[in-house]
């Protein structure tokens, strides 16, 4: 029998006996629970069951006590409970109070929280494969690969599979390294735990004002009550030890921690700053973590031996036991909004999982978010903030270049006032790097015979050019096509042409005016692997490279010690359109990007061309005033009532006939009342600015209310009579991050 999720503040049994009935919560899309009878021996609540549904096998948790309100007969028993420490109940807590405000079934939400293969799998042992300490007598280029692979998961297990695969080799190549003991093979269990992690291990000197703000942070830490703190520091202030301080003192607590990073390129060298503090490696979880790390991580996370966490978004909701600090590093990056599926922000339920625990929030950046600046400012939130950057580095000198008066070919991008700087920079020895946050050789490819551009066939997009790869790629639904030779309009041969720069094309032209150059080009699109990626970026830190040509992904927290200039080709590009938060993300890009000049003795500069150069985005952007920017940004907002001074949510309709996806949005805006009753607006419906994507037709509203209104309520109400039919589909974006 299915019914409601129980509320959370009512006493629940904590044990089942034999043959009580208990409600299980599925991952599967039914969004109710389900009432079993307890299997032999009884389970827990929050016990990690499976049980039979239909002809399957589903794995669920105990939520609570069953109803029992129809034949007892005809209900089916838990079949076993999984060895696994059952959910805490701040753990379900927090997935249906997270739930309730993002408007997500619970179904959704409990897959998030169990997104580890294996779980029902019993303890065993298993061969694994890690680096060891001897040499083969022959170092073919395949055994080498082994070898890096290896070297590239610091010490850490692999399965035969795994090790071969990151390595591109077949595994007899692995096999045979092991008798030279290059390779070691080991039995061992097959989730073992963590090594232990020592506070004490690697702790270093601090400037005062980094010592204070430590400081600070350890005494919250040991206060074990909720906080939230905006640890707010110029680029290359030294934010990562300050926080670092806080994690050591959640260790000495005997709590756990969880540092999230915004990009998964950025964490190779932060597992080395780790290692090098706390004499071990900790866990991690994003995409790239291979399945076997990740089940060994979820249920070490669960049992209490996995201290401390380093992982992307979906790291929030591992079952942690004794949570006692989460760090967002770049809490203002876009990449913690998840835009699919369950649409939550990781910094905001970062937040709501601390107040459920009693734990320490601490938000890391260099240029905030106008939410926490705007929690900062009104006492909701312990603000620290570090001036100066760590030993003798200075913040770099920003300069706009005109770029009106520059007479350059329409091929050009690079200015000649660009052009000698970067050249000055390559005969002392230093990195320039070229920023331009368009990945690809050309964002539009036009026909000059007949002046069509280029469209995706499954969405309103254009195809991006991609030279390296000889194709063209759609950036939305991710459809690929060999570049054409013809016109697939007019059929014209040899008239298509590649419209503005991407990274690939300004390499090309970086590549023809420093033909001397040693040239790298990060995009996220030009990697196969994670792996490669963090390879690059090591190279070019040690110096590999002599220009950077890089796109948003070089502006996240990396340190390129010999990296004095940074030229920013087109600082105009993100204040176009009528995204509401597009002077926020431009001054917060430009401001970090070009923190990535001088961050170690030798001073940087950076350069900014712009068409704008009075635009007041920019002025604030070279005068450095940080303070006065957010201000005025803040008094924009507050005047139009939009976020953080007033709530918006994106409805979001997509089918594959557009006249029905209109006629849905105009029946919801016609009947808002449970909208109006709380004072909220409904704007649209209107295509969304790609209004196709993967075949499907997108419609958008948004809903305006006052800041404190019960928004999530009339949400629930307004759409509760809709019947969904055929493939129309109803998505609802709480405190929308992006418009598309």
């Amino acid at each position: 029998m299915a019914h409601k999720t129980p509320d959370r503040q009512q006493t629940l049994p904590v044990y089942y006996e034999t043959g009580d009935l208990v409600a299980v919560l599925t991952a599967q899309p039914l969004d109710r629970l389900l009432d079993y009878k307890a299997p032999e021996g009884g389970c827990h609540l929050g016990a990690y069951v499976e049980v039979p549904l239909g002809p399957r096998k589903v794995q669920g948790v105990v939520w609570g006590p069953g109803q029992g309100d129809y034949d007892r007969s005809k209900i089916r028993s838990v079949i076993r409970v999984l060895d696994v420490p059952p959910m805490r109940d701040e753990m379900r807590s927090f997935l249906e109070k997270s739930g309730a405000y993002t408007l997500t079934p619970m179904s959704l939400m409990l897959r998030l929280a169990t997104r580890a293969p294996g779980l029902g799998d019993p303890p065993s042992m298993r061969k694994v494969y890690r680096i060891g300490e001897g040499e083969p007598p022959r170092l073919t280029d395949a055994r080498r690969r082994v070898i890096e692979a290896a070297q590239e998961m610091g010490g850490l297990a692999l399965t035969l599979k795994e090790l071969a695969e990151a390595a591109g080799v077949t595994p007899q190549v692995v096999k045979g390294l092991l008798p030279s003991g290059a390779i070691r093979e080991e039995e061992c269990p097959r989730d073992p735990p963590f090594p232990l992690l020592d506070p004490d291990y690697g702790s270093k000197t601090l400037t005062p004002d980094q010592a204070a703000a430590a400081e600070r942070l350890r005494a919250a830490q040991r206060n074990e009550t909720y906080s939230t703190t905006l640890l707010k520091g110029v680029t290359g202030s030294g934010k990562t030890e300050v926080y670092l301080e806080a994690v050591a003192e959640a260790l000495r607590q005997g709590r756990q921690a969880l540092v999230l990073l915004p990009e998964i390129a950025l964490s190779a060298e932060f597992l080395a700053r780790v290692e090098a503090r706390f004499g071990a490696r900790p866990a991690e979880w994003h995409s790239g973590v291979t399945i076997t790390e990740r089940r060994r991580t979820w249920r070490m996370v669960a049992e209490g031996h996995a201290q401390l966490v380093v992982g992307a978004r979906s790291a929030l909701f591992l079952p942690y036991q004794r949570l006692g600090l989460i760090v967002v590093d770049e809490e203002h990056d876009t990449s913690y909004k998840q835009e699919e599926g369950v649409l939550y922000n990781a910094r905001d339920m970062a937040v709501l999982r601390a107040s459920i625990l009693g734990a320490q929030v601490v938000l890391a950046t260099a240029t905030p978010s106008l939410e926490s600046w705007a929690n900062a400012e009104a006492g909701k939130y312990d603000k620290l903030v570090l001036t100066s950057r760590f030993g003798e580095a200075v913040l770099p000198e920003m300069r706009a270049l005109d770029m009106r008066p520059e007479k350059l070919p329409s091929n050009r991008w690079i200015s000649a006032q660009l052009e000698t700087a970067v050249k000055q920079r390559m005969e002392r020895g230093e990195q320039a790097l070229l920023f331009l946050n368009r990945r690809g050789y050309a964002p539009v490819t036009l026909c000059r015979a007949c002046g069509q551009q280029i469209g995706c066939p499954h969405c309103d997009a254009r195809m991006v050019e991609h030279r390296f790869l000889q194709r063209l790629v759609c950036h939305q639904c991710g459809e690929s096509t060999p570049i054409p030779t013809t016109c697939p309009s007019c059929e014209a041969e040899d008239r298509l042409a590649p419209v503005g720069p991407g990274v690939e094309r300004l390499a090309e032209e970086a590549t023809a005016l420093f033909p001397e150059a040693r040239i790298a080009v990060l995009s996220s699109d030009l990697y196969g692997t994670a792996r490669e990626l963090k390879e690059q970026i090591v190279a070019i830190a040690e110096g590999g490279s002599d220009i950077i040509i890089g796109t948003q992904l070089v502006a996240k927290g990396h340190n390129f010690p010999h990296l004095t200039l940074v030229g920013v080709i087109d600082a105009d590009l993100g204040l176009q359109g009528s995204d509401l938060r597009a002077a926020e993300r431009t001054f917060q890009l430009m401001r970090q990007v070009a923190g990535r000049a001088g961050r170690a003795e030798k001073p940087g500069v950076a350069m900014l061309q712009t068409y704008q150069p009075e635009h007041p985005v920019i002025r604030a952007i070279l005068a450095g005033d940080e303070e006065a920017f957010w201000r005025a940004e803040a008094e924009e907002r507050r005047a139009a009532g939009m976020p953080p001074y007033g709530r918006l949510a994106g409805i979001i309709l997509s089918g594959g006939e557009p006249q029905q996806v209109f006629d849905l949005g105009n029946h919801l805006a016609r009947n808002d009342a449970p909208l109006r009753r709380v004072g909220a607006v409904v704007y649209g419906p209107a295509p969304a600015p790609i209004a196709r994507v993967r075949g499907r037709h997108r419609v958008r509203l948004l809903v305006k209310a006052p800041k404190g209104v019960a928004l999530q309520g009339a949400l629930s109400n307004w759409v509760a009579p809709i019947k969904l039919r055929g493939d129309l589909r109803l998505a609802i974006d709480i405190d929308p991050q992006s418009f598309f």
